[in-house]
């Protein structure tokens, strides 16, 4: 077992392997020997199949099989004892590999292209400069939060008069000529809010009216939308095109919607009890919630704008195109060469970041625990509770719903990675200079308006 290595130049090289009988004999005859063990011919007795019968039988498939075997663990063998930066997989030569015929040949050669990562280390200083978006937490933001909270944690009243907001229930009946029509539409749970009527008129029918109270109205007239019709009359969009007439509607209960007054009751529900005491420090506790938001949005477009930066600073990085374009092609079914060409460049721009990232992780011996791991878990869980305006969540449910997300293997996969390039982002961060800039969370968000 013989391997040569051929350097075409920094990124591409040639690995020749020879493979000569004595290789690969003893494997051979073992495994033709196992075979013949349980081999079931006809005329034979189990294990009493000639030995040349189940080489001409089987010899050659096996022959392929470890001969194929061998090439593997050599080749990869051979490139990690040379501590070879291979990019992508071997691929057989093009021009110099000749056929391989298993039936007539005792010694075999294979010849596979080598694409090599380029050589290269990280340096990053002062010099290097990269803005850093610190995004200020207005009044109007912490104003909207309360009235979010406000909403949320309001509570449904029973009246007495209906105003424009309010959700009235009752029974509709079709009219005919000013009478109920007995054949016509009726409904014993009929539900509509003034509000979204389009027509004041229409509006103006049931705003003022009072509970048991009996009104005529036009719900055609009232609503123009044909779904929203159809919603109230439990009818088919179809039907409801047909429907012109007045009905009646008696009205049986008016439910109306209080936001919570900012008080300690509010403060409980958000924070816990007794965890905030006054409306100073409610705001203060949302101003820093708010913060800690913005923070990773911070972060983030760090990450997008130091990414960019470090990958400009190594644009003179060379790689071996032509092999990566084949490797790609050959390995990818669904995409075209026209595909290829329009993507590539961002295909390099992304594994120069990789190798970019694996220097630094190496450099800094950046590892990533279970805690950080988890540590993300919770903050991505806080966050979705947030989403939904549930601060304050007990630590409890915060990491049983993290422990929930890193069931899923392919989440708890892209979080590690997520950490891992955090680190990474924060070694940047302390080695280069940051432009920091106080800005809008409004002009913050124009950056990414394409």
């Amino acid at each position: 077992m013989n391997i040569v290595r051929k350097d075409i130049d920094q990124n591409n090289a040639i690995l020749t392997l020879s493979i000569e009988k004595a290789d690969y004999t003893e494997k051979v005859e073992k495994t033709l020997r196992e075979y013949r063990k349980k081999a079931n011919v006809p005329g034979f007795r189990p294990g009493m199949v000639p030995a040349g019968l189940i080489k001409k039988m089987y010899g050659k498939a096996v022959l392929a099989e470890e001969i194929n075997k061998i090439v593997s663990d050599e080749l990869y063998k051979y490139i990690t004892d040379n501590k070879i930066n291979m990019l992508g997989e071997p691929l057989p030569n093009e021009t110099e590999q000749k056929e391989i015929d298993f039936a007539s040949q005792e010694d075999f050669e294979f010849v596979f292209d080598l694409g090599i990562a380029p050589e290269f280390e990280v340096e990053l200083t002062k010099k290097d400069k990269i803005k850093y978006y610190d995004i200020t937490v207005s009044e109007e933001m912490i104003d909207n939060q309360v009235k979010s909270y406000q909403s949320r944690y309001g509570k449904y009243v029973q009246e007495e008069v209906v105003e424009e907001k309010d959700m009235v229930k009752g029974e509709i009946l079709e009219l005919t000529d000013g009478k109920v029509n007995e054949k016509g539409i009726k409904l014993s749970d009929a539900v509509l809010t003034p509000v979204y009527m389009k027509d004041d008129t229409q509006k103006a029918i049931f705003v003022g009216a009072a509970k048991g109270s009996v009104v005529t109205f036009n719900p055609a007239k009232a609503f123009d939308n044909d779904a929203e019709l159809a919603s109230l009359l439990k009818v088919s969009k179809d039907e409801v095109k047909d429907i012109v007439s007045d009905f009646q509607f008696t009205i049986e209960g008016i439910t109306r919607y209080y936001e919570a007054e900012v008080n300690q009751e509010l403060f409980d529900k958000v924070y816990g009890e007794g965890l905030v005491s006054n409306e100073t420090e409610f705001r203060t506790k949302i101003k820093e919630s708010i913060q800690e938001n913005l923070s990773a949005d911070s972060e983030y477009k760090f990450g997008v704008d130091a990414k960019e930066v470090v990958i400009a600073k190594y644009n003179s990085l060379t790689f071996p195109d032509a092999f990566l374009k084949r490797w790609v092609l050959a390995t990818n079914n669904n995409i075209t060469v026209e595909t290829l060409e329009e993507e590539y460049p961002k295909m390099i721009a992304d594994l120069k970041w990789q190798l970019i990232k694996d220097k630094i992780t190496k450099a800094n011996e950046l590892k990533v625990e279970a805690e950080d791991v988890n540590e993300y878990a919770k903050k991505m869980a806080k966050a979705q509770f947030a989403q939904y305006g549930m601060v304050g969540m007990d630590d409890e449910i915060i990491a049983n719903y993290a422990k929930d997300i890193l069931k899923k293997e392919e989440t708890a996969k892209s979080i590690i990675e997520r950490v891992v390039e955090n680190k990474v982002f924060e070694v940047v961060k302390n080695a280069v200079k940051l432009d920091t800039k106080e800005i809008s969370i409004e002009d913050f968000n124009k950056m990414f308006e394409n």
